[in-house]
């Protein structure tokens, strides 16, 4: 849109519909180079603020993924006639007392950048952690998705009953006319991320499911995996090692 409408101005607005739909801005200044580049959600509007904290509120270092909270005039007073809900994420600021003194846990992940703007980092709902270590899936899909031959792919995880207690697996469509076998793409990400964030299973399919808004219906896919493992399981005694095809 930006090189079909060069003198327009455009703005990436970020903010829930429990924050008054706008909490922060950016403007972007000029067409990004890369497109797959992170844009920043940016600052906070006059009269809000965006605060990165961990699982105990505490603030986190600039750089650092952490919970993403809202504060400020914008935020509502809670959900209709469901104050269960409305404690589970609108809660007091620490050291502080009032209604507006609340911070609402939007359930996003953000970083602070090292030019003091804010960036989206995906959803708490998408971040596992396996072995120590907190993994958040998007960041594999974007890896996978920088990858050449590669037209769409989704990343999930199922419980596993083992040490790990997650299992990573991906689904991915390639483009016309590419041959990707998942030993290929698992050695081009693992150049791309750490060990720990390689898929254990994989899944080439003509399509991705989706969902009734369009999107790639991850309960499905998770479905899939854990139909393929199963199957995997009743025909050896052990857990299979290799990827899980379709």
């Amino acid at each position: 849109w930006m090189r079909r409408l060069p003198h327009a101005r455009f703005t990436n607005l970020y903010g829930p519909t429990e924050a008054t739909i706008a909490s922060s801005y950016y403007t972007v200044p000029r067409c990004p180079t890369d497109e797959r580049a992170p844009v920043p959600i940016g600052t906070a509007c006059d009269g809000e603020e965006l605060m990165i904290l961990d699982d105990e509120m505490r603030p986190v270092r600039d750089g650092e993924i952490g919970n993403l909270y809202i504060g400020g005039v914008g935020l509502s007073p809670g959900y209709w006639n469901d104050p269960d809900k409305t404690r589970s994420v609108f809660l007091p600021r620490p050291g502080a007392a009032g209604l507006d003194e609340r911070l609402y846990r939007t359930g996003d992940l953000g970083r602070r950048g090292a030019d003091g703007l804010m960036y989206f980092a995906g959803r708490t709902d998408t971040q596992i952690k396996s072995r120590g270590y907190r993994i958040e899936l998007g960041e594999i899909e974007s890896a996978l998705n920088a990858l050449p031959g590669l037209r769409e792919c989704a990343v999930v995880a199922v419980r596993t009953e083992g040490f790990e207690g997650w299992m990573i697996c991906c689904a991915y469509v390639t483009a016309r006319g590419a041959n990707i076998p998942p030993s290929g793409l698992r050695q081009s990400l693992a150049s791309a991320v750490p060990a720990y964030m390689l898929p254990a299973r994989w899944m080439h399919c003509d399509a991705l499911p989706r969902n009734a808004n369009g999107k790639a219906d991850r309960p499905e896919l998770r479905r899939r995996f854990l139909t393929a493992e199963a199957q995997s399981s009743a025909r050896t005694p052990r857990l299979a090692s290799g990827p899980v095809l379709t």
